[in-house]
C-alpha cells in the first residue's frame, strides 16, 4: 500500500481549527474530537497529522511565539525614542496575546518544569528577546536628564508584568470583577493605551 502523503492545506486547516479551540477551551480543556469537529474532518485523519493534543498545541504555540518575538526584538532594536518603543511594545504584545491567549500561562507552566530546555526550544537561535539596546537607551536618557531617574531593569519588569499579568490572571479577574469574554477583551484593548500612558507619565519630566 502506498504511503499517504500529508497535504499542507489539510494541515493548515487543522492548525486553524486548533487555534480556535485552544482559544475557547485552553490546552487542558480542549479535546482532539473538538478540533476534528471544528476542522470538519474525522478523528482518524486528525491523528494521522498530529498524534496527540500536546503535539498539536506545541505546533500552534511555536507558530504564535515565532510571530511575536521577532517583532518585539525589532521594536527593541529600532531607532525609535523610548516613549514610542514603550507604546509599540504594549500594542504588539497585547495584539498577539489577544489572538493567542494561551501563550502566557503555557509559558509559565512549561518554564517551571525545565526552564533551560523550554526557553531554548521556544526562542531557538534567533528569537530570544534582547532588550539590551532599549535598556541602554533608558540609561542614557536618565543621564541626560530627559526622563526621571529609574532603573532600566525595574522599568522593563514593570512593562512586562503590566502587559502579561492580566492574561495569566484572567479567570480570577473575570470572577472577581464580573467580566465576560467581551468585557475582558475590551479592557485589554484599552490597556494598549493605558499601560504606555501610565509608564510614560511616571518617567516623563
Amino acid at each position: 500500500m502506498a504511503k499517504r502523503v500529508k497535504d499542507h492545506s489539510t494541515e493548515d486547516l487543522i492548525l486553524d481549527a486548533a487555534r480556535k479551540v485552544f482559544v475557547k477551551k485552553g490546552m487542558y480543556g480542549a479535546r482532539m474530537q473538538d478540533i476534528a469537529d471544528e476542522a470538519g474532518i474525522n478523528k482518524a485523519l486528525l491523528h494521522y497529522y498530529f498524534t496527540s493534543k500536546e503535539m498539536l498545541f506545541e505546533k500552534v504555540f511555536e507558530e504564535a511565539a515565532a510571530h511575536l518575538f521577532p517583532k518585539i526584538n525589532a521594536i527593541f532594536d529600532s531607532d525609535d525614542d523610548v516613549y514610542t518603543k514603550i507604546e509599540r511594545f504594549c500594542d504588539e504584545y497585547i495584539t498577539v496575546v489577544l489572538e493567542n491567549p494561551y501563550l502566557p500561562l503555557f509559558v509559565m507552566n512549561e518554564v517551571n518544569q525545565d526552564p533551560e530546555y523550554f526557553l531554548k526550544k521556544l526562542w531557538g537561535k534567533k528569537n530570544k528577546p534582547n532588550p539590551t539596546k532599549f535598556m541602554q537607551q533608558l540609561d542614557e536618557e536618565v543621564k541626560k536628564g530627559k526622563i526621571k531617574p529609574i532603573s532600566p531593569l525595574q522599568l522593563m519588569m514593570n512593562l512586562i508584568s503590566m502587559v502579561i499579568f492580566p492574561f495569566v490572571a484572567k479567570p480570577i479577574l473575570q470572577v472577581n470583577l464580573g467580566l465576560d469574554e467581551f468585557q475582558f477583551r475590551h479592557a485589554m484593548e484599552q490597556r494598549r493605551k493605558e499601560i504606555p500612558a501610565f509608564i510614560i507619565a511616571a518617567i516623563k519630566k
